[in-house]
């Protein structure tokens, strides 16, 4: 069994918090560890004030932001509010900024686009077609992710390899195709890594861990994932595994 499923067999979900299920220290992980905080302290020399970590609020990002501030890294902290997140997502704003004092800078859709877009679309079109919901995403993410990103050279992300198939050959530096760097600096993390860090350091993390969603993005496309799904299972589950990306970390169409 992958890191990226629940590690139970049969019957009922246990009562079990996410450190209880997934927290384990593995071979390697005191040298990953240091990999990383390594990677990270490279980026700061390499893109100064043009680097940001563009925190989707999830486990490994919650990792890096602890990391960015343990280690003191001038690194700028932003996020996505796209209007349809849930509440537990939300309330790690206000944690980060009271627990490591870092300012945390939130990016919203324009809200002319939003209501313009659900008015032709309805509510809830990402469940119409593929392409409704792919243009759901580059109304409520991309376009803000586009402003976030304006004027940087670089951005820290918590893409993994074990997160799917689609992420398998993730590396730790790629071209984002904008001409900017994106660095995945838990690229080799399994997701048994990022939870013993966690229970570890204390880390704040994201309520709706504890409810077997390992992957959590808008509320509608979201869901906890039963006994032996994959990691990203919850994640816009009624669509082909192949299409399951909303363009933020795509730098082109599946084929």
């Amino acid at each position: 069994m992958s890191g990226g499923e629940v590690s139970f067999i049969g019957g009922p979900a246990p009562k079990a918090s996410a450190i209880e299920l997934y927290a384990r220290k593995t071979a390697g992980f005191d040298e990953r560890l240091a990999r990383t905080i390594g990677l990270l302290k490279e980026a700061v020399s390499q893109y100064g004030a043009g680097l940001i970590q563009s925190t989707s609020l999830g486990a490994e990002d919650m990792v890096i932001t602890d990391l960015i501030a343990r280690h003191a890294l001038p690194v700028a902290i932003a996020t996505l509010d796209t209007g349809m997140l849930h509440d537990e997502t939300l309330a790690l704003v206000p944690a980060i900024e009271q627990r490591y004092g870092l300012k945390v800078e939130v990016f919203t859709p324009v809200q002319e686009a939003v209501i313009t877009f659900v008015k032709a679309n309805g509510e809830k079109p990402m469940y119409e077609s593929l392409a409704l919901r792919k243009a759901c995403c580059a109304v409520r993410k991309l376009e803000p992710l586009a402003r976030m990103l304006e004027g940087r050279t670089a951005w820290i992300t918590g893409l993994r390899r074990e997160q799917s198939s689609n992420r398998a050959e993730v590396p730790f530096s790629e071209d984002d195709g904008k001409g900017r760097a994106k660095l995945n600096v838990l690229a080799e993390w399994s997701w048994a890594d990022v939870w013993h860090y966690i229970a570890a350091n204390d880390v704040p993390f994201n309520a709706l861990h504890d409810q077997f969603m390992p992957s959590i993005g808008c509320a509608p496309c979201t869901r906890a994932i039963a006994v032996g799904e994959d990691f990203r299972a919850g994640r816009w589950w009624w669509e082909d595994e192949t299409a399951k990306e909303c363009g933020l970390h795509a730098t082109k169409e599946p084929a």
